[in-house]
């Protein structure tokens, strides 16, 4: 199936950002983010993953990754958005992963923000090696067995006390699940879609998942488009840095190969 720019001209630039939040948080995240997106002219849509922020009361043992992959593919269809920058934070670099598996012809480019990168196969605990342990003893302890309660906001890197209460109110439980099941990536059509990885380097967790996409990037560049950057703040940059992260979303979405031709 070819990559369908439904959203402008060939060769334009992106105008539609459809930003995914991570664990825990929820789309007030993009606050700070959003209103400056659109004083450029961008369309945007912060969607909320099922059982989190504004859905919490949805959460249940049976949410998992198809879950949250369903709810971002129906943004895409019920709002008909084509040729869309797919923006995925930390966990839902899976998200957005799966979400190019099912509508690669919807997606003009997955920007993965200090995130994780799968391969085919993997779950969320296989792309970061060591994290099943602390979160199945989180949900033993803290979450029935099935969800893992929120960390405070200074793990996120953020430290301001208005932005650390804003966030503590707001933070919710995680269910396991999302974690634990593996993501198919096998769709031809989804691994030719350009793709940027954001590294925040002021939180090095996710230095593996960046590393993984520069090895990509040189190991398939016949196949794989990566545009690798870097931003000089914490994990949490939409609340921390909104300025500094905006600058560098609207770089990536006007950078060459953001569409694909038909």
């Amino acid at each position: 199936m070819p990559v369908v720019n439904l959203d402008g001209p060939k060769g334009a630039p992106l105008t539609t950002l459809v930003l995914i939040h991570g664990s825990w948080h929820g789309g007030w995240c993009w606050r700070k983010v959003v209103p400056l997106l659109q004083s450029r002219g961008h369309r945007v849509y912060t969607p909320t993953l099922t059982g989190l922020g504004e859905r919490s009361h949805l959460l249940s043992p049976e949410v998992d990754l198809h879950t949250h992959i369903r709810d971002v593919c129906q943004v895409l269809e019920y709002e008909d958005l084509g040729g869309v920058a797919l923006v995925g934070h930390s966990y839902a670099g899976m998200v957005i992963s799966g979400v190019a598996e099912q509508m690669p012809e919807r997606i003009g480019r997955l920007i993965y923000l200090d995130a994780l990168v799968p391969q085919n196969g993997q779950c969320g605990f296989d792309v970061m090696p060591g994290s099943r342990e602390g979160a199945e003893e989180a949900a033993r302890d803290r979450g029935q067995g099935w969800f893992v309660p929120p960390p405070e906001p200074q793990v996120f890197g953020v430290d301001d006390p208005a932005d650390v209460s804003w966030m503590k109110a707001r933070l919710c439980p995680m269910p396991l699940a999302v974690h634990e099941q593996p993501i198919q990536i096998t769709d031809a059509d989804a691994r030719k879609l350009p793709k940027s990885y954001l590294l925040c380097v002021g939180y090095q967790m996710f230095s593996p998942a960046a590393q993984r996409a520069k090895d990509n990037a040189v190991r398939y560049a016949k196949v794989h488009d990566w545009d690798i950057r870097e931003l000089q703040a914490p994990h949490d940059s939409m609340v921390a840095a909104p300025r500094e992260l905006t600058g560098l979303l609207i770089d990536m979405v006007a950078a060459p190969g953001s569409q694909l031709d038909v």
